[in-house]
């Protein structure tokens, strides 16, 4: 191993905040970045096909960096098992790092992603969207949050990971483990409910709904790490993954969208 991952266990709360810090800092400045270059379509010189083909080009980008780093992880699961001895070192070392407080703090956490919660939110927002008049936008959503169950759910069962040992009681959790589907399912959950809400709130409150998404799918997904229940490229392949999956949707939207204006 480059360096040993366990060694960073006493510290992994405050790495924890930085790179959270780090992580909406960048977004923040990414998204003052779009708006300053992202002119709206009814003002821009570009004809409407070519708007529209540079914002598809953008997305197709994050596609396929999120499918890249997944691919890279899932490679390494069959290497020489130097990811997965850095895994184990890392879960090992912080079965005794965390305090309880802590662990009781992440316990309720990491249920903004389990399933009664995803199913509970994705049938609620369905349904309202539904009520206002939005019925292609509610399909989309519905799409997006089950379509990642599926996608989640099947490539669980192509690598068939084993999950590492969580015996503290505080969260249980069953089946292969790897890519996350807690952190996956919190991209798409929350970035999708972002992206939904931003269509009808005013635009001071957008930045910070997609603050708030992102702050909560870090986080989900972190909360598997420190609980146990999934390595770390579990939930780094699960972010992956749920980002490439939430860009497909949202495009697929926007061209929806573009094709219905048309």
């Amino acid at each position: 191993m480059p360096f040993d991952v366990a060694a960073w266990a006493p510290w992994a709360l405050e790495i924890y905040a930085g790179v959270l810090a780090l992580l909406l800092l960048a977004t923040t400045g990414g998204w003052w970045l779009v708006r300053r270059i992202d002119v709206p379509r009814d003002q821009s010189s570009l004809s409407p096909a070519l708007y529209l083909g540079l914002r598809l080009a953008a997305g197709f980008a994050v596609i396929v960096t999120g499918a890249w780093v997944f691919a890279e992880l899932a490679e390494k699961l069959g290497t020489d098992g130097a990811m997965g001895r850095a895994d184990q070192a890392l879960a090992d070392s912080l079965r005794t790092q965390l305090p309880p407080a802590a662990l009781q703090m992440f316990a309720l956490l990491t249920r903004l992603a389990d399933t009664p919660t995803v199913v509970g939110l994705c049938i609620l927002v369905a349904a309202v969207l539904v009520w206002r008049g939005r019925r292609w936008l509610a399909l989309g959503w519905v799409l997006a949050v089950a379509g990642n169950g599926v996608l989640n759910t099947t490539l669980k069962q192509i690598f068939a990971r084993v999950r590492p040992v969580h015996d503290d009681g505080l969260v249980l959790a069953h089946g292969f483990s790897f890519p996350s589907g807690h952190s996956s399912g919190s991209v798409v959950l929350y970035g999708m409910l972002a992206y939904v809400l931003c269509r009808f709130v005013p635009p001071r409150w957008q930045l910070p709904l997609v603050l708030a998404a992102v702050a909560l799918a870090f986080s989900v997904g972190v909360s598997r790490v420190f609980l146990r229940v999934h390595f770390a490229s579990d939930v780094l392949a699960g972010f992956a993954s749920g980002t490439a999956w939430l860009v497909v949707c949202i495009v697929s939207i926007e061209l929806t969208r573009w094709t219905r204006n048309r």
